[in-house]
């Protein structure tokens, strides 16, 4: 059964200057609020190591940012801002990125009244050589109301993905309300970001350091990997004032079988590195569950978690994972999520989550509340009170599920 929420209980006074609009100068020095038990308190992030159980398994999400905003210019001089989502044609996000002499993507498109047809040109205000030689343009083959399918083609033979790292810049949260700086080069991205495809990154991560990583290791928690490419919706408002009018984004996800064999094994505490990571892996309960019950993986819809008991556990259904993927000589699984986590939601797999502070009302919010048993506003009042900075560049927290 659809929870019945209303977005306007999750609601909070975050005032701009309370939004972190750069990140510190060492990753690893933003605060840590710990939530355990009902109580909160405060340390550094580079503390984080000594914080965690040893007997766990520590899951990061190792997308990569995409320089994927775009700017154009049509012949009356109109410009026209371009923000990819997602490849259509190719589909597949490596053989698209591959691509070297045209692609499709589903794209968010800026002054779309102004464009209606007609090829557009990449502005070059700096006349760089390198941009003119691409000589991108970009053509409208289809819209709705928020997004459309834009083809874009190019002649000097480079694979789209230098294409974008030319002629794109890495598309920094709207919130920050400024344009993307050198600092966003480097900062709005992991260190141990390896897969190409996100349009945001998964900002819980931006906090840990090679170091930091060494000392987790080094205290013997196993580190996992799982990617789910973050797409725009994660920072598109919850309009609705009732949740289940809400309708959340898809977003493509890929597991390795080694890691769900791991995972089906170790019987270890579950830490996830951000919400993009408990999306991934609460998702992989209902992919198993629809290949018991259908004999192929179906991919997560928003509210399949709420509208029945499923009478299978957790072991069951990575089982069925595993057994699917090597009945059919598969190394991962791939496919997609449109899961929305909310009070009333059953954790089936995260027990400890790292995450920064979200926007009020958003879905975020909604996944912390389902996670701390409805004692959001607990964390957040110590946050709001004690000084820490919020959203993506902001302070993180190491949230205990209730």
């Amino acid at each position: 059964m659809i929870p019945e929420i209303r977005i306007e209980d999750f609601n909070y006074p975050l005032t701009d200057d309370r939004i972190a609009k750069y990140p510190l100068p060492m990753r690893d020095s933003s605060k840590l609020l710990r939530y355990r038990d009902g109580k909160v308190d405060e340390f550094v992030f580079r503390e984080i190591p000594d914080l965690l159980p040893e007997d766990s398994i520590m899951v990061f999400n190792e997308t990569k940012v995409v320089p994927a905003r775009l700017h154009f210019e049509r012949n009356t001089g109109a410009h026209i801002e371009i923000f990819c989502l997602e490849p259509v044609n190719p589909p597949e996000y490596n053989t698209s990125f591959a691509s070297t002499d045209k692609c499709s993507w589903k794209c968010v498109i800026g002054n779309v009244k102004r464009w209606k047809e007609g090829l557009l040109s990449l502005c070059n205000p700096e006349n760089n050589p390198e941009v003119s030689a691409m000589g991108l343009s970009a053509r409208l083959v289809s819209r709705d109301e928020r997004t459309g399918v834009v083809e874009f083609s190019w002649n000097d033979g480079k694979p789209f993905s230098q294409v974008l790292e030319t002629g794109g810049s890495v598309p920094i949260p709207p919130y920050l309300n400024r344009d993307t700086e050198e600092i966003d080069l480097e900062r709005y991205q992991t260190v141990y970001a390896s897969i190409r495809g996100s349009v945001a990154a998964p900002t819980a991560g931006l906090h840990f350091t090679p170091e930091v990583l060494e000392r987790i290791k080094a205290r013997g928690i196993d580190r996992e990997n799982v990617c789910l490419h973050v797409g725009a919706g994660t920072f598109l408002p919850v309009k609705s004032s009732r949740v289940a009018e809400h309708h959340m984004h898809r977003e493509p996800f890929a597991v390795t079988l080694d890691f769900l064999k791991d995972l089906r094994a170790s019987g270890k505490k579950v830490i996830a590195v951000g919400t993009t990571s408990v999306r991934t892996l609460e998702s992989i309960y209902y992919i198993g569950v629809s290949i018991i019950e259908t004999g192929a993986p179906q991919e997560v819809i928003q509210w399949a978690p709420y509208e029945r008991d499923y009478p299978y556990s957790t072991e069951e259904s990575i089982d069925a994972i595993i057994a699917y993927l090597e009945k059919n000589g598969l190394k991962e699984l791939r496919t997609g999520t449109s899961i929305i986590i909310v009070p009333g939601f059953k954790f089936r797999i995260v027990d400890i989550l790292v995450t920064n502070f979200h926007q009020p009302e958003s879905t975020l919010i909604l996944l912390v509340s389902a996670f701390v048993g409805g004692d959001w506003r607990t964390i957040y009042d110590y946050a709001l009170s004690h000084q820490f900075r919020f959203l993506s560049y902001g302070d993180s927290s190491l949230l205990y599920r209730r």
